[in-house]
């Protein structure tokens, strides 16, 4: 699969690279993600090294490191060196010498950490006095967030204060998944988002399939034999330190748990001891702790719990419950189990999308932005809102519904929705307070026949070609 977006992450990658004191970079994400792909191509256009650790002894892991290091320095293999500290040392007086400054990639840097403990401290005087005398670029990776995290913004960390660039890599937006896939209409563009979500793993894998979910999911995914059957067991395993201890939080909120006493309950266990596993699963994008618009970020007597990664929406709502069935590889029952599930899961995916998209939309779409974030809104027994947001002037708030078929809606159904919406009022709260409202309906497609607006009501109408173009 070819390179696709990452501009912005690739431009601060080269800025690091061009300061003429050298500089450290830290660099982290989740796996699959997309890490390796993007310093490579960083290390390729800018002519660096990239290396990568694995699980061997401390002696090993340094041979392997110096013999990376003498396709760059010649020589530097030829060396004994008996730690970290005299190898990094050494790296530093050679690149001044043959004027060699980077960019220096070691990716899975917690690989090492597992097996040198001390390495962190080594790194930080390294970063603080032989690296900056030689202008050398150093880049830290890793898939382990809670490692790679905590170097950045523990201040017991040796490393805490010394990344001149701290880049967290987020999954890719859904205006690309198209492409990646070969997929020219929106509607099952956003299909195949309900399951793919964000990471370029998953599209490569999925990518032969085509516009084809249905086969792409029961190949890859409920097939015992698919690469991808096991896939959220595996991202548990591979964090360092293992986190399979929280495992029973995702089949919780999978099986339909969401709030913080729902969840505890089905644990068996108080809700005070969940506080600290739920955010390490917020960490690895796995968990997201949804509140209701304009709740305080601190507030939480509100917040539900969702699976945030639409394959691991997908893989605890079908596969975890239904292990038993699916070994039994009959196709008849995982394509009833998808059948079955399917529907509500593209609708979901497709009411986040439209939240995310909000603060992208051009005027000439939705009028009245630019928009801030969008959430939901609901209150006690009252209307709940699908989208809600404040233009960042202030001035205006929008209230918006979101609706999914399969098919393109027609005029009497985008006026149905938009009757919906009206219905509904204006929130009892002070935010809602002397705005000008602007209302929207999101639906994937309206039949051609149909004007962009629904039933000459004040209402504006988003589809998914929209929703899409906004989010690349």
């Amino acid at each position: 699969m070819r390179f696709l977006d990452r501009e912005a992450e690739m431009r601060r990658l080269i800025n690091l690279g061009n300061q003429e004191a050298g500089g450290l970079g830290l660099i982290w994400g989740r796996r699959r993600v997309g890490k390796t792909r993007l310093l490579l191509e960083w290390v390729q256009r800018s002519r660096g090294l990239y290396t990568v650790s694995d699980q061997s002894a401390e002696a090993v892991q340094r041979r392997y490191f110096a013999e990376a290091i003498s396709s760059v320095i010649e020589g530097f293999a030829e060396a004994e060196y008996p730690d970290w500290r005299s190898l990094l040392g050494a790296l530093a007086r050679q690149a001044r010498q043959v004027g060699w400054r980077g960019p220096l990639v070691i990716d899975e840097l917690p690989n090492l950490v597992a097996t040198s403990p001390a390495l962190p401290s080594v790194l930080q005087g390294f970063v603080d006095h032989e690296a900056r005398q030689a202008g050398l670029c150093l880049a830290l990776a890793g898939s382990s967030q809670h490692m790679m995290q905590g170097f950045q913004l523990d201040r017991s960390s040796p490393l805490f204060g010394r990344a001149t660039e701290a880049l967290n890599l987020l999954p890719l937006p859904a205006g690309f998944i198209g492409v990646a896939l070969g997929i020219t209409d929106p509607v099952q563009a956003v299909r195949a988002w309900s399951v793919w979500g964000g990471i370029p793993r998953y599209w490569e894998l999925a990518a032969p399939f085509g516009s084809d979910t249905t086969t792409a999911v029961d190949t890859l995914a409920l097939d015992p034999g698919g690469p991808l059957h096991l896939e959220p067991d595996r991202l548990l395993v591979e964090e360092l330190p293992p986190a399979t201890a929280l495992r029973p939080l995702l089949d919780a909120v999978g099986g339909g748990a969401h709030r913080l006493s729902e969840i505890a309950a089905r644990l068996g266990g108080s809700a005070t001891s969940l506080a600290r596993p739920l955010l390490r699963l917020q960490e690895l994008g796995l968990l997201q702790r949804e509140q209701p618009f304009g709740d305080p970020e601190r507030g939480g007597k509100r917040s539900l719990y969702r699976i945030g990664d639409p394959f691991a929406s997908m893989w605890f709502r079908i596969v975890a419950p239904h292990r038993a069935a699916l070994a039994a590889g009959v196709p008849a029952t995982r394509a009833a189990l998808w059948q079955r599930h399917s529907g509500r899961l593209v609708a979901e995916a497709w009411e986040d999308l439209c939240r995310t998209c909000v603060p992208r939309l051009p005027d000439t779409v939705l009028e009245g932005g630019p928009w801030g974030p969008a959430r939901r809104f609901w209150k006690g027994n009252g209307p709940e809102w699908d989208v809600v947001a404040t233009s960042v002037d202030g001035d205006a708030l929008l209230l918006g519904e979101v609706k999914w078929s399969e098919q393109p809606f027609s005029r009497s159904e985008l006026d149905e929705a938009g009757r919906s919406l009206l219905a509904k009022g204006v929130p009892d709260e002070r935010w809602a307070e002397g705005k000008r409202l602007i209302r929207a309906v999101f639906v994937p497609a309206i039949r051609r026949t149909q004007p962009h607006a629904s039933g000459g009501s004040a209402i504006e109408v988003v589809t998914a070609a929209q929703v899409l173009a906004a989010q690349r």
